[in-house]
């Protein structure tokens, strides 16, 4: 039977050991782990662990865990396409919703916001490998996007998100994630002070976090293949 806990306690020993080997500081990477498709238990059992902050990208299969783990002190953040008609349960349940790409989406979350709550934190996607099949905007489009973000009230920008085209080796998986951390610097040097880069997932992990990354998400190392 798989064991999330350790699984769990060796993800975040790789994590340490290359924010010593990149340099970084210790605790700069956090660590958001994918439980889509994956049952309430496996989350229970990572919860029981130490871990917080969950990804989902299935909104009806996302739901049955957030309503089975209701003050457990969960962060839930939706890391997948946000589509028009699922936008109120989304601002209503999540904290983070990684992957914006359209003014449309951004202002639905906004407006669907409920009352009495922090703002929504949100990141903008990149097409940073600029496939056709791919969502997320173009880098040149970022910036118009981000100060649209920045004005709305029900929303939060924290940074941008990526998912680059796989590739084999080190210094190839580097490229996309340098351009995206590049973005953020041009961005922050403009005056937007964002401080998150999500980018990284459990076969590019350490090109991530060699360029910058904030927060890798991370499913098949901690709850096995789906």
């Amino acid at each position: 039977m798989h064991d999330v806990g350790k699984a769990l306690t060796a993800v975040r020993a790789r994590i340490g050991a290359l924010e010593r080997r990149y340099h970084r500081p210790s605790g700069s990477v956090a660590l958001l782990a994918v439980s889509k498709t994956k049952p309430a238990e496996a989350v229970r059992a990572a919860v029981a662990a130490g871990q917080r902050a969950f990804g989902e990208n299935h909104l009806q299969d996302a739901m049955t865990k957030v309503e089975a783990l209701a003050g457990q002190g969960v962060s839930w953040h939706f890391i997948g396409a946000v589509q028009s008609n699922k936008t109120r349960p989304i601002a209503t349940h999540f904290d983070w919703v990684h992957g914006i790409e359209r003014e449309k989406i951004a202002t639905r979350l906004s407006a669907q916001r409920p009352a009495g709550r922090e703002p929504l934190d949100v990141c903008i996607e990149v097409n940073v490998s600029g496939e056709a099949t791919k969502s997320g905007v173009s880098p040149d489009a970022v910036e118009p996007l981000a100060r649209l973000i920045r004005a709305l009230p029900g929303l939060r920008l924290r940074g941008l998100m990526a998912i680059p085209r796989p590739a084999a080796d080190l210094e190839t998986q580097r490229i996309p994630f340098r351009l995206l951390r590049e973005i953020l610097d041009d961005l922050n040097a403009k005056g937007l002070e964002l401080d998150t880069l999500s980018m990284g997932m459990t076969g590019d992990l350490e090109a991530a976090i060699a360029e910058g990354a904030t927060m890798v998400r991370v499913g098949t190392a901690i709850f096995g293949p789906r």
